[in-house]
C-alpha cells in the first residue's frame, strides 16, 4: 500500500504536496473518489506521480486520471506538461504502445438486426482481423511504401480505397500528425512494422461491437446521429512492434544522455534529454512516425471491420451507415496551447493512457465538433459497458485538456491469470449475452472484468470533476481480444 500524504481538494481530486519529497518542482494531483483511492494505494503508482514531478520544467502539477495504475516509470493515466525552455521529453511518459488509441463507429443498425447474427459477426471479425502477438497483415509494401505510410498516417490507407476522405476529420490530428522523421527511425523498427499495419496486436487490444443502452445527452446524441439500441463498433490498438521499438531505441539514448545534460531522475525509467536536444527531436520525430503508423494501423483496422460486417448483413458498408465518430491517441506527447499563470503558452502535453479532451470552440478540432467539445471514447472491460463523453472547457482550463482512457487495471496480468477461472469467466459473459474470441485463452483471463476497476466510478470522476461530459452508454455484444 501506498502510505503517502493525499490531501482533500474536493470530491473527486486530491493532493500529493511537493512538501512530501525534497526536489518535488510541483504537487501532484490525482482524479478520484474516496472509493478509487483504496484501489489507487495498492499499487504505488501514486509515487510514480510523485517522481514526475521532480523533472526539469514541468508546470504547475503532475497529473493522474482516475484510471491510474502502475507503468513503466510513469503512471498509465499519467498527465504532465513542460515548459518548452527548460522542459523535456520522457519516452517512458508516453509508454511503449505510442498511440495506442480507439475508434468509435456507428451504424444504421439496431439490435433487433442483429438478432441471432451476434455468433456470426464475432466469427466474421475475428477470421477477417489479424489479431495476436505478432500477427501479420495483408498489406505488403516495400520499404519506401512505409516511410510514406510513417509520413501520411490514416492519409496513406485512405489514398489505397482503405476509407473515405470524412474518416480523417473524424481522427485526432486528421490521422496524421506533422513533423514525422523517418530518418530517426532504426531499421530494427522498420523491419517490425513492415509486416503488422491493419493488425490488431495482443492484450487489451480488441475489437467489439456494441448496442447504445443509455443516452444522456440527447441534444449532443442527436447531432452525432446516435439512438438507443442502435450498433456501435469500438477498435482499440495502437503503433504495434513498430511503436515498441521506437520507444525502445529512443529509452537506450536517452540513459545515456542524462550525465549529458546533468538530469538527476527518481527512476531510470524516466531518462528523457531537454525538448530542444539532438536527443529529444530525434525521438519527437520518431515518436511522430509511430503516431502515425497507429492511426494507419486503425485506419485498415476499420475498413476491414466494414467489411466483415458487409459480409455478413450482405450490404455495402456505406449502407450501413459504418461511419466514423472519432479516433483519440492514448499514449503521445503533442506541443499545444494552454493558458498559465493567466498567459497562453505552447507546453509539451505527455499524456500516457490519458485522452485528449478539447472543449467546445476549440481552434484544433474539425467544424463539425466545435460546438459540441472534441469526443472523448472510454471503453470499459470485456464484460461491462463503455462511454461516449465529449471534452469540456474545465478540462482545458485545469487537467491541460485530459480526460480517462479506460477502467484502469487494479489486478496485474499475471495475478489475473492465478485468480481467475477461465470456464467461469465466460460462463459469466455468456449469460450476459457477451461472446468472446481470442488467439488464446491466456489473454481472455488477463483481460477479465475482475482484473479493472469499475468504468461506472471512473467515468463519474471525471464527470463530477467536470472534465467531460457524458454523451451516451454502450454495452458489449461480442468481442474479438487480441
Amino acid at each position: 500500500m501506498w502510505d503517502g500524504p493525499l490531501e482533500k481538494i474536493t470530491e473527486y481530486k486530491f493532493r500529493i504536496p511537493k512538501s512530501y519529497k525534497p526536489g518535488m518542482r510541483v504537487d501532484g494531483i490525482i482524479y478520484a473518489d474516496e472509493k478509487l483511492l483504496q484501489d489507487i494505494k495498492k499499487d504505488k503508482a501514486p509515487e510514480q506521480v510523485v517522481n514526475v514531478a521532480f523533472l526539469p520544467g514541468i508546470v504547475k502539477y503532475s497529473l493522474a486520471m482516475p484510471d491510474i495504475h502502475w507503468g513503466y516509470g510513469a503512471p498509465i493515466g499519467g498527465v504532465s506538461a513542460f515548459d518548452l525552455d527548460d522542459g523535456i521529453i520522457a519516452p517512458g511518459m508516453i509508454g511503449y504502445d505510442i498511440n495506442c488509441g480507439v475508434r468509435l463507429l456507428k451504424t444504421n443498425l439496431t439490435l433487433e438486426d442483429a438478432k441471432g447474427k451476434i455468433s456470426k459477426i464475432v466469427n466474421t471479425l475475428y477470421d477477417d482481423v489479424p489479431s495476436g502477438l505478432g500477427s501479420k497483415g495483408e498489406i505488403k509494401m516495400s520499404l519506401q511504401e512505409e516511410k510514406k505510410l510513417l509520413l501520411q498516417g490514416a492519409k496513406w490507407a485512405v489514398s489505397r480505397g482503405l476509407g473515405v476522405k470524412e474518416d480523417l476529420e473524424c481522427c485526432e490530428e486528421f490521422g496524421a500528425i506533422e513533423g514525422a522523421d523517418i530518418d530517426s527511425v532504426s531499421s530494427r523498427a522498420y523491419e517490425r512494422g513492415k509486416p503488422q499495419a491493419g493488425t490488431l496486436g495482443s492484450g487489451n487490444h480488441f475489437i467489439e461491437a456494441q448496442v447504445i443502452d443509455d443516452i444522456f445527452d440527447m441534444e449532443i446524441a442527436e447531432k452525432l446521429g446516435l439512438f438507443i439500441g442502435q450498433i456501435t463498433v469500438m477498435i482499440h490498438s495502437g503503433s504495434r512492434g513498430f511503436g515498441y521499438q521506437v520507444c525502445d531505441d529512443h529509452v537506450r539514448v536517452m540513459v545515456k544522455c542524462l550525465s549529458k545534460y546533468g538530469i538527476n531522475v527518481p527512476d531510470r525509467q524516466l531518462a528523457c534529454a531537454p525538448i530542444n536536444s539532438p536527443e529529444a527531436k530525434n525521438y519527437i520525430g520518431a515518436m511522430r512516425a509511430a503516431a502515425n503508423y497507429a492511426w494507419c494501423n486503425r485506419q485498415v483496422l476499420m475498413h476491414l471491420v466494414r467489411e466483415s460486417f458487409g459480409k455478413v448483413f450482405s450490404k455495402s458498408w456505406q449502407s450501413l451507415g459504418m461511419d466514423l465518430i472519432y479516433d483519440v491517441a492514448h499514449n503521445i506527447a503533442k506541443f499545444e496551447k494552454h493558458i498559465v499563470d493567466g498567459r497562453e503558452k505552447t507546453l509539451c502535453v505527455h499524456r500516457k493512457g490519458a485522452t485528449r479532451a478539447f472543449g467546445p470552440g476549440n481552434p484544433e478540432l474539425p467544424a463539425r465538433y466545435k460546438e459540441i467539445g472534441q469526443p472523448v471514447i472510454i471503453p470499459g472491460d470485456m464484460g461491462t459497458a463503455s462511454y461516449l463523453l465529449v471534452g469540456t472547457k474545465k478540462a482545458e482550463e485545469e487537467s491541460f485538456a485530459s480526460a480517462c482512457h479506460g477502467a484502469g487495471r487494479v489486478k496485474s496480468r499475471h495475478e489475473a491469470i492465478r485468480t481467475v477461472n477461465l470456464e467461469t469467466l465466460l460462463k459469466e459473459l455468456k449469460s450476459k449475452g457477451i461472446e468472446v474470441r481470442a488467439t488464446g485463452k491466456k489473454t481472455i483471463v488477463e483481460e477479465a472484468p475482475s482484473a479493472y476497476k469499475n468504468i461506472d466510478d471512473v467515468v463519474g470522476v471525471v464527470i463530477g470533476a467536470g472534465l467531460s461530459k457524458k454523451v451516451c452508454r454502450m454495452r458489449p455484444l461480442c468481442v474479438v481480444k487480441g
